[in-house]
This record gives structure tokens, C-alpha cells and sequence, in this order.
């Protein structure tokens, strides 16, 4: 410090500094506690106030349905039926028109008859419930219409399926929901009435909603987009005089000739399940579609994929060459349902210059 002109240290112990040091640490630690605990106090009262008005606007809804159910039972029949009318529009939106028709072969319901001698009846003993009754009825019929709607779409991917030269039935019942085995989770019942069942027609609707799926997911993973760029095929499905014997043979799949490296495609989206050598085959890559269907590709040069790769239809896989029991470069192509070999040229009939020479 400076005194009269002259400068004068003031020396202070190591033991004072600490001491001076602890005490400054000691008064901050005090005052952050201090607003610490305002703050902690504040966002406490600011949560329970949310809770609070939370919890009152959830009575205050529940007591309005309250009131509305016990004062006015029509107007609450109204808000269900605008409700109906506001399902039945987003369906007719994003769906399109339900069909109401009934065609030869159907096994849908039509409860249009029953539910007009329904509404009749409850109007005449119980005036006050009929708007009830009349949405009653607007329901079952809606459920009966996308219930025929879900049949038809089945039907017409049962039809493209048929055209590829295979069994729909077989597809559905191969489908993962329709397997005895490796299934299970927790039990959440689905029911229509207090007693735990449900209103046949409901269920038939699960029903068609569920073997719809089946079909489309089923007609989606079949392979059809041609796994190489080539003009022809050399050799077909079936009968052959086998290359290196001369002898009668079978062929389980399609030689597609090519200049060595070319690209090979996956025929349809699905998950690569094998990369390696098989005997015969030479380099090989197997993808699964789903719904027992496989496709394999033969006497590759080089490997662009690999085992767990999810690929999509057209995605390049392998590059065309001449491994394994070949007598020049080209692709091997396979189809296989259930580990069976099945004729790949159905799958592939939708796909350009893919003829038989």
C-alpha cells in the first residue's frame, strides 16, 4: 500500500489466506443455496399450478359429459352421429367410396332391413333413444361395407397372385399371423358388447382386413422386375439338356447371359440372407421376400451386398460372372416358396425383353 510517497507491503499469511478464502467460498455457497431454493421453490408452485389447472380442466370436461348425458341425451346422440359422419368422410377421402352393392359369392351381411324394423321398435318404447338406434345402425352398415371393401381388394390381389402361377390360399396360410408357431405376446381382448363378445359382423371384418393384408403384403414380396440387363434368356425353367453331360437335367431357374461385371438386381424388395459359395452354384446371394418366398443368384463375380442388407426391388446386389458350375458368364436366377423351386418367367412377364430363345 502507498503511505506519504512511499510504497509498504503487507505481508499475510498462508493461514489468513485460507481462512479469508474458506469464508468468501463459505458466503457464495450460502447465497447460491439461497436462490437455488427460491427457484426450486418457484418451479414447485409453477408445477403444481399446471397440475392444478390440468386436473380442473379434465373435471370440468368430465362433468360437462356429465351434464350433457343426463340433461340432453339428443344432443349427445348428435355429437356421436357427427362423429360417424366425420369417419365416414376421411374414409371416403383417403379411401374412396365404400361398396353397398352386394355381388354373387359374397358372404357379407346386410343388416339394412333388420335395422329398420330396430329403429322402428326403439322409437316406439323408448322416443328418447331412437337417434341412438339410428346411429346404430349407420355403424353396422358402415362396418358391412368396409367389409366388403376389404373382400374385394383381397380378391383382386388373389387374382394377380393366380396370374403369377401361384396359390393365394397357400399365401395366406404361410402369412406370419396364420403360423401355429413362434407367436405370443400379452392378451389384449378385443369386444363389441359389455359381456367381453363381439358383434359377428365386427368380426368378420377383422377377419377380411386380416386376409387382405395377407394377400397385398403377400403380392407385394413377389419378385418381378428382371434381375439383369440382358435381351434373352439362354436357358429356361424346367427340362434341359444339361451343358457339361449332354444328359437329360432339370433346371430350376433362368440363365441370363452377360458380359462379365454386369449388374445383377434384386428382383423385388426383401432381406439378403446368404453371401458365399454354394456347391454348383459358385458365388451366391439369396434374398427373402416374406411369406415363404426366396430368390437366389448364381455364378457371381463379386459380391455388392451383404448378409442382413434390407435391399429394394432394382437395388444392385452382385456383379455377373462365371464361379461354381458355369460355362460362361451369366446370371442363375431362382424363385423358391417354402425351399421349393418354383418357374421364375411368371414373376418376370411385366418386364421388358425378357424372352425365351
Amino acid at each position: 500500500m502507498r503511505s506519504q510517497g512511499h510504497v509498504h507491503f503487507i505481508r499475510i499469511s498462508s493461514r489468513t489466506q485460507m481462512v479469508a478464502a474458506g469464508a468468501a467460498g463459505a458466503l457464495a455457497t450460502v447465497w447460491l443455496g439461497s436462490m437455488g431454493a427460491v427457484a426450486i421453490e418457484r418451479m414447485s408452485a409453477s408445477s403444481q399450478e399446471a397440475e392444478l389447472l390440468s386436473r380442473e380442466a379434465r373435471v370440468a370436461r368430465a362433468e360437462d359429459r356429465v351434464e350433457n348425458y343426463r340433461d340432453g341425451i339428443d344432443e349427445v346422440a348428435s355429437d356421436l352421429a357427427r362423429r360417424q359422419k366425420f369417419i365416414e368422410q376421411m374414409v371416403e377421402a383417403h379411401i374412396g367410396d365404400l361398396p353397398r352393392d352386394t355381388k354373387a359369392g359374397e358372404t357379407v351381411s346386410n343388416s339394412d332391413a333388420e335395422a329398420k324394423r330396430t329403429i322402428e321398435k326403439v322409437s316406439a318404447a323408448v322416443p328418447e333413444a331412437s337417434e341412438l338406434a339410428r346411429l346404430e345402425a349407420r355403424q353396422i352398415a358402415f362396418v358391412e361395407n368396409l367389409t366388403r371393401y376389404a373382400d374385394r381388394r383381397a380378391e383382386s390381389a388373389s387374382a394377380a397372385i393366380r396370374k403369377l402361377g401361384l396359390n393365394p390360399k397357400t399365401m395366406v396360410a404361410n402369412a406370419p399371423a396364420s403360423r401355429a408357431s413362434a407367436r405370443g405376446g400379452p392378451l389384449m381382448k378385443l369386444a363389441t358388447r359389455a359381456d367381453g363378445s363381439v358383434d359377428p359382423r365386427f368380426q368378420r371384418l377383422g377377419v377380411s382386413l386380416a386376409r387382405m393384408d395377407a394377400l397385398e403384403n403377400g403380392l407385394a414380396s413377389i419378385p418381378q422386375v428382371k434381375p439383369a440387363s440382358v435381351a434373352y434368356v439362354s436357358s429356361s425353367y424346367g427340362y434341359r439338356s444339361d451343358p457339361f453331360t449332354g444328359g437329360a437335367a432339370f433346371h430350376a431357374g433362368l440363365d441370363f447371359p452377360g458380359p462379365m461385371g454386369s449388374p445383377i438386381y434384386a428382383a423385388a424388395k426383401g432381406k439378403v440372407t446368404f453371401v458365399g459359395r454354394r456347391h454348383g452354384y459358385g458365388n451366391c446371394i439369396e434374398v427373402r421376400h416374406g411369406n415363404g418366398l426366396m430368390t437366389r443368384y448364381a455364378h457371381l463375380s463379386r459380391f455388392k451386398s451383404k448378409v442382413g442388407d434390407k435391399v429394394e426391388a432394382g437395388s444392385t446386389i452382385a456383379l455377373m460372372g462365371s464361379t461354381g458350375r458355369s460355362t460362361g458368364s451369366h446370371l442363375h436366377f431362382e424363385v423358391r416358396l417354402h425351399g421349393k423351386p418354383v418357374n421364375p418367367r411368371p414373376f418376370l412377364e411385366a418386364s421388358a425383353h425378357v424372352q425365351k430363345q
